[in-house]
Formats: C-alpha cells, structure tokens, sequence
C-alpha cells in the first residue's frame, strides 16, 4: 500500500519530485489559488492518492466537476497528450487511467443519498450560525434545548423545534424566573428564520434517518478508500447553510471517534472547498470552535484541507495548524492583493534557488509552489511544482452515470425515506389534545349539574325558578354582579374550551 500520495514533479526550472506523507496528513492542509489556476484539478488528484492509499474521503463538489472521480479518464480526451507530456516531464512512469470507489450524497436528495441530521445533533450554536440569530435570539434557542432535555422533548426536525419554541411562549412568565426573560419577539424572530430556511429547502436536512459517519469512512472490497462527494453546485446557493452543514460534520466526527494519536495514514481525509464561507461574519466563538476542532482533530485520525482562493481567507490561529500546502497563482491587482501575495510567501519555508512571492505570482495553470510536512513534522523547503494529471475523468459525468452509480450503492434505501417518529412535536400535540378533552369533559359536567340542579329546584323548591337561568331566583343582583358572573361562566365553559384550543389545540390543526 502506498505510503505518500504522489503531487507532482520536476521540470525545467522545477524542484524534486513532491510528496505528500500519509503519516503526516492527519496535520491538515492549504490548497489555494485564484479561480481557474487548478484548484479542482488538485484537489481531485489529492483524492485519488487518498483512496489508492486506503483512506476515505469526503468532499463537496462545489462544481460538478469532482464526479468524474467515479469513471477513468480516456484517450480521446483532448487533454490526453498534454498529459502524457506533463507524465514525462515530471517522471510519473506508471500513470494510467482508472476510475476510484465514489459514493453520492446531497443534502436536498437530488443528485446523492439524502443526508440528514437532527436539530439536538446540530445544537443551538451552530443553529444560531445558520439562522443567523443575534445573542438574544441564541440565548433563547439555548433555553429551548435546555428544556427540551429536562422535559424529555426530542428536538428531531424543524417541527420539533417551532412546537418547542410555541409552549416556550406559552410559559414564559414561569420559565423567566428560572432563565431570564423570554421575548416574544425573539421567539417571533427565530420562527421567520426557520420558515425562511424551510423556503430555501433546508427542512429536509433534519430528520431522520440521520446520517452514520461510519457510512463515510468505508474501503471498497479491494482496499482502496471510498471517495464520499457531496453535491453542493446547488448548496453553494444557500452559502450559511453550506458552511454550517460541513461544520457540523467535522464536529461529529471529532466528538464520536476515539483517539489514535498519530496514525500511519489518515481514518478520514475531510476536504472543506470553499472554505472562506465558514468564516465570513462568523461569530468569535465559532471561529474558536474551528480552530479547537482543526487543532484537536488530529489525533483522531482525521485530515482536514480548506480549499479557497488566497490564504488570507483563512484566520491566522486556524492557518497556523496547515502543515501541507499546495499555493496555485494569486493575482495581485490592489493593494490588499498584493499584502495577501505577500503573507502568502512568508507562511513557506524560503528556497534559496528562486523568490516565492514571485514565483506565486507567476506559476501557470496546473502549477504550484508547494510544501509538504517531512521529518518529525517540520515544513519542507517551498518547491515549483508541476502538477501531475489526473487517472480519473476530467469533468462531471453524466446524469445516467450517476442514476446507475447510485442504484448500485450499498447505501442505496438507508436513507432514501424520512422517518418521523414521536418526538416534542407530536408529545406536545398530545398534550394539547388532551387538555381540550379536559375542559370539554369538565363543560360537559358543569352543564349536567346545572341540569341536575333545575330539576331539583323545580321539584322542591318553593322559590320562583327562571327557566332562561335554569335557577331559583333569590333575589335581583346588580349589573356589575351580573356581569361578573356571565364572564366567569363563559371562561369556565364553552368560550374557555375555545381558548384552549386556540392557544394549544389550534396549533398543530392539520397535522
């Protein structure tokens, strides 16, 4: 089994042959670069040394292009001899094109196996992240799951958690003793949010079935790594929810998995593509959360590479942890640029033999300055490097492809059908029904027992009994009396069965 994955090579003006050490990929990685200097192209090469290794990936195809991992590569394709060219040049003598081990999914269920999760799984600081909640609104969504452990509530889908939101309300005056003022107009708030989610297609990622991340860190039958690939050519036009699902992810799979201190390869290599939408505007905590989890996350085994457009995407606590880097061209036309071109050749160890800020500048299409960990963990010298081609197909597959693909997927059923079982939803629907079949109960004997009693009274009484009241008239009362005693009546009978329903029964009307 191969022991590093193969980059790239030499050429005219090029260093030695590059590596990347499976023993050290667990220590996280850069691919960066401008839109169209062959970040795609890299990353896709990257998996391919992955799976031939044994290590499972899992990655987003922001594109559709990274499907083509699922087919080799061809002949006839127009590129073919630029790649044998590119072969000889760097000395790649036992290329060939091969197809590698591909697994389809897709958090709306279109184009891969649907991926859920449950709202208690994604917790309320990455729900905040994705409502976009303000503090307020986030301390509210904390008492909602705190109560909902206390009451025994599961919080499973987005029904969950409106029904949760709504008895919240319904008890703020007590529960505001015990965890400090609950708005309405918060709660309001995080209701709009969650049907703007639902419009945008996010309700159907919460739910179950959820997803098991062992069905991510799977080999094929011959050994080599299943490569896991989200679509996300849709996804990335709801960019929030994107970030927050690739988040969440990576924060599951460093909570569950067990310590494996430093590993001959990787269990899992994550590939995060577009990465600086998980911290445009993010919140300090979250940023903190990323930083903790990419530090940690290493001695479980898992591999995690940001792939975005320039390093200064990347805050400088979560930079610090990419020990692999692979740094395409960056333009640098302003002056933010140009101080991004320059922090971007500081972070490499200096090659005597040429400038690395210039060279960023200048490298081609399919070309790099690259720098892979060696010996105990220490940063190798910043080497050009010519990027080797890919085995697989360059370019998305066809729609038939993938149909056939997923047909014959082990994980083809598991997740196909949602499953909604009794949850704080459905707990707390019955519990409204029950208190309406209450207070109808209790209408239906207050009105017995008046009947009971204008029977009685006609039978035994020698007092005057109005028929319209259905009791003896002692005396004449005065209006206000009167008055109070209708409204008692009502709010104990039928107009209070009413109130019931609406505020608990009329709630769930329709489900």
């Amino acid at each position: 089994m191969n022991k590093a994955v193969f980059v790239g090579g030499a050429g005219e003006g090029y260093g030695v042959q590059q590596f990347l050490d499976l023993g050290y990929a667990n220590r996280h990685g850069l691919v960066a670069g401008a839109t169209g200097t062959g970040k795609t192209v890299t990353l896709q090469i990257l998996a391919e040394g992955f799976s031939a290794a044994g290590v499972p990936v899992f990655l987003a195809d922001v594109k559709g292009d990274l499907s083509g991992l699922a087919v080799a590569g061809s002949e006839t394709h127009k590129l073919h001899g630029a790649f044998m060219e590119r072969c000889a040049t760097i000395g790649f003598d036992d290329f060939a094109y091969d197809a590698f081990p591909v697994r389809f999914w897709d958090l709306f269920g279109a184009q891969g196996h649907p991926v859920r999760t449950t709202v208690t799984e994604m917790g309320p600081l990455m729900l905040s992240r994705l409502l976009d909640l303000s503090e307020a609104q986030e301390g509210i969504l904390n008492i909602a799951f705190r109560l909902s452990d206390e009451e025994g509530l599961a919080l499973l889908d987005l029904d969950d958690l409106r029904s949760m939101l709504v008895w919240l309300g319904e008890n703020r005056k007590d529960l505001s003793l015990r965890y400090g003022n609950i708005s309405i107009a918060s709660i309001g708030a995080i209701q709009r949010r969650l049907l703007v989610l639902e419009n945008e297609g996010g309700a159907g990622f919460f739910g179950e079935p959820a997803l098991e991340l062992s069905d991510l860190m799977q080999t094929a039958p011959d050994g080599r790594g299943t490569v896991n690939v989200l679509a996300a050519d849709q996804l990335m036009a709801r960019p929030r929810l994107y970030a927050t699902f690739l988040l969440w992810l990576l924060s599951e799979l460093f909570e569950e998995l067990p310590e494996v201190g430093d590993p001959e390869k990787p269990r899992l290599v994550f590939f995060f593509d577009e990465a600086h939408l998980l911290f445009d505007d993010a919140p300090k905590a979250l940023v903190d959360k990323v930083e903790q989890v990419a530090r940690l996350i290493r001695s479980k085994g898992v591999g995690v590479y940001f792939v975005t457009q320039s390093p200064d995407d990347i805050p400088e606590d979560v930079l610090g942890q990419l020990g692999n880097r692979v740094q395409h061209a960056l333009r640098a036309f302003t002056a933010r640029d140009k101080r991004a071109l320059r922090l971007a050749a500081e972070t490499y160890r200096e090659n005597p033999d040429f400038d690395i800020e210039e060279a960023i500048r200048t490298v081609g299409v399919g070309e790099a300055v690259t720098s892979f960990l060696e010996t105990k963990g220490a940063p190798g010298i910043a080497q050009r490097t010519l990027i080797r081609p890919p085995s697989s197909q360059l370019g998305p597959i066809t729609k038939t492809e993938r149909r056939a693909l997923l047909a014959a997927s082990e994980m083809a059923g598991k997740y196909d059908s949602a499953v909604d079982r009794e949850s704080a939803h459905e707990i707390l629907r019955a519990r409204a029904e029950t208190a309406a079949r209450a207070a109808e109960t209790a209408e239906r004997e207050e009105e017995e027992a008046e009947a009971r009693e204008y029977r009685a009274a006609r039978r035994y009484s020698g007092a005057r009994v109005s028929r319209s009241t259905s009791r003896p008239v002692r005396r004449s009362k005065s209006f206000g009396q009167a008055m109070g005693d209708m409204v008692m009546k009502e709010l104990t009978g039928t107009t209070g069965r009413r109130i019931v329903r609406g505020v608990l029964g009329g709630l769930f009307k329709g489900r």
